[in-house]
């Protein structure tokens, strides 16, 4: 029992998150912000596999959560909002708190194919070739999309809020933030087995020295390929959650900004930590939203300094500046990040005896 007790607590702090969104308790700014949180944490995570653990360089990660959201919008309003493009829904709106969770995994399968594309030739070479591929599949996967009309082009997609109204109207719950949770939870345990399991142990050689892992007997272009198909598909999990809270989606919100983003968020909390990318997930979603209230506080503030012109006021893209700035800050004065390699039950060994994902 005492093993599973902060899986309990975790358990209890998720449904008590549910019951007070459920009582009015929580307001709709409050509710965005932890589904973006739980968003984050799916998407660093991911990109933590491949970039932390298995040590290679992947620039472009926004590309997979965009092909995921995509995905999962398209099926979401063929199945239940229809429209000029689908014509009638395809199933009744009742059946969307069964069908979404298929519509989750579909988008992850969807983004962990073109994850396969793109990591079939990059793997045949060496060094920062990665970096370089997975920067021009992220701008070829936008191009494509913002090119293809009858999904709306550069307008972006719409119709996914009727499939939020539909679970909405068969029971009053959040269910945007209880898919969020459980889809982080389960995310989470997938690549905790992953990295613990025989073939995490191929990953973590490759990063120490894949010649050495060739020696050995380890397939390591099966393991860097399987790597990143999980990567890309965790991506595409965050991409139709992401999608889906917004109720719209547009082939711009995934551009390099915000696979640098996700760059941040690994590097802060430690390559190869999983603990590190959670933490560092929510350390950024705080950031980010704290960011939005900075910069017009410092403009009164300003202002009422006369340091500025009256007609001139600082941009909410400067934080777009402070952002990159933090991963070169990284880079220069702690690489490894908050935890480096290592997990809280490292740094705090008695939490092994409070904690299990088996």
């Amino acid at each position: 029992m005492q093993r599973h007790a902060l899986n309990i607590l975790m358990l209890i702090g998720a449904a008590g998150l549910v019951l007070a969104a459920q009582a009015g308790l929580l307001d709709n700014y409050v509710l965005t912000v932890l589904m973006f949180m739980g968003i984050n944490i799916i998407f660093a995570s991911g990109l933590n596999l491949v970039n932390g653990y298995m040590g290679e360089f992947s620039c472009g990660h926004a590309g997979f959560m965009c092909v995921g959201a995509y995905t999962g919008s398209l099926l979401s309003a063929a199945l239940f909002a229809g429209g000029k493009l689908f014509g009638a829904p395809l199933l009744p709106p009742e059946l969307a708190p069964l069908f979404f969770p298929l519509i989750i995994v579909a988008s992850g399968l969807c983004a962990a194919v073109f994850g396969l594309i793109v990591a079939l030739p990059s793997f045949h070479t060496r060094g920062d070739y990665l970096a370089i591929i997975t920067i021009a599949a992220n701008y070829i996967i936008i191009s494509v999309i913002e090119n293809i009309d009858a999904i709306g082009g550069p307008r972006g997609f719409f119709g996914m809020k009727k499939t939020v109204n539909a679970m909405y109207a068969v029971a009053d719950l959040p269910w945007m933030l209880l898919w969020v949770i459980i889809s982080a939870a389960l995310c989470l345990t997938l690549l905790y087995r992953l990295v613990t399991s025989s073939g995490g142990k191929g990953i973590a050689a490759v990063c120490q020295n894949e010649i050495a892992a060739e020696i050995m007997g380890v397939d390591t272009n099966r393991v860097k390929i399987t790597a990143f198909m999980v990567s890309s598909g965790l991506a595409g999990v965050a991409g139709v959650l992401y999608a889906h809270v917004y109720g719209y989606v547009n082939a711009q919100a995934f551009n390099i900004l915000k696979s640098t983003e996700g760059l941040v968020m690994v590097y802060l909390g430690g390559m190869g930590s999983m603990s590190g990318a959670v933490l560092a997930a929510v350390a950024f979603t705080l950031l980010v939203e704290g960011l939005r209230f900075a910069v017009p506080a410092l403009n009164d503030l300003l202002h009422g300094l006369n340091l500025l012109p009256g007609d001139f006021e600082i941009s909410q893209i400067w934080k777009w500046v402070i952002i990159p700035l933090i991963l070169i800050l990284l880079m220069q004065f702690r690489p490894e990040g908050l935890l480096g390699n290592r997990e809280l039950t490292q740094i705090f060994p008695k939490l092994k005896n409070w904690i299990s994902f088996k």
